[in-house]
């Protein structure tokens, strides 16, 4: 049997979750052998639990990683904009690559290492290039608060990974997905808008 899953949900620790991840992939290992009839219904209880985690865990992370972002001035210090968002985006990355390692167990520990390094990094490079290109967007139109530079600074990302995937299709389909979900978080910043809570009139 999976260890229980740490605390209810939005309310575990990052450390009580990463304690929890490696001790269900640690007897998950240990079964592996014996569970061919149940392997479907492993993973799928497994990704279930996961994803508590994942709603539980990096809420916390990506608000450690973004602290201070907001602080600084549109347009400016955008080398420090360019490291807090490249590291929010590793954070991404490494949380999106565990996802994939635990419900699709890798050939080999090389495997699974190539899969983290490469998702990291391409989540890195994506974060980094939106806060360069967002900054210099904005100190270089002489117009700091408007969303039209948090647009160009997504669009920019999904170029960036339309050039990783050598797909025309995605880069162009990701630059407005990206450029869109970027200048609504400007907005939405700016405006006071809340993802919960009662409408505000």
């Amino acid at each position: 049997m999976d260890p229980a899953f740490p605390g209810p949900l939005g309310r575990a620790s990052p450390c009580a979750c990463a304690r929890w991840l490696t001790e269900a992939r640690s007897q998950r290992g240990n079964k592996r052998r014996s569970r061919e009839r149940e392997e479907g219904v492993a993973r799928l209880y497994l990704g279930r639990e996961f994803s508590r985690c994942f709603v539980s865990c990096p809420c916390g992370a990506a608000a450690v990683a973004m602290a201070g972002y907001w602080d600084i001035p549109e347009g400016t210090d955008c080398v420090r904009r360019t490291w807090i968002t490249g590291r929010l985006g590793a954070g991404l990355g490494l949380i999106g690559s565990a996802y994939h390692i635990v419900l699709l167990p890798p050939e080999s520990v090389f495997k699974g290492v190539q899969t983290a390094a490469t998702s990291t990094v391409t989540m890195a490079t994506l974060g980094a290039v939106f806060g360069l290109t967002t900054c210099l967007s904005a100190h270089i139109r002489e117009d700091p608060e408007d969303a039209l530079n948090y647009f160009i600074g997504g669009c920019a990302s999904g170029l960036v990974l339309g050039a990783r995937t050598h797909s025309y299709a995605t880069g162009s389909s990701a630059c407005v997905a990206l450029g869109l979900l970027a200048a609504f978080t400007k907005i939405g910043k700016r405006e006071g808008w809340k993802i919960t809570g009662p409408p505000r009139l």
